[in-house]
């Protein structure tokens, strides 16, 4: 299984911008995420088309899990 940390920003035009992190952590808290959101903003890391982030509009962290079916492939 397989985890992706989802951040999701608010733009200054009212759009969603979402960043995504491959593996966290698993003892990452919410505490931690919301501060690496607060200094992402703060540094104005990153900005898009959909302008400058200026909210924190939540977070997820997304489980997947894959299963290969094999295929009889002539």
């Amino acid at each position: 299984m397989t985890q992706v940390l989802e951040l999701q920003f608010e733009t200054a035009i009212g759009k969603t911008t979402v960043l995504t992190i491959d593996a966290p952590k698993p003892t990452i808290t919410t505490a931690e995420i919301q501060q690496v959101m607060q200094t992402i903003m703060a540094k104005n890391v990153f900005e898009g088309q959909a302008g400058t982030l200026v909210a924190i509009k939540g977070a997820r962290i997304i489980d997947r899990q894959v299963t290969e079916l094999e295929l009889a492939i002539a």
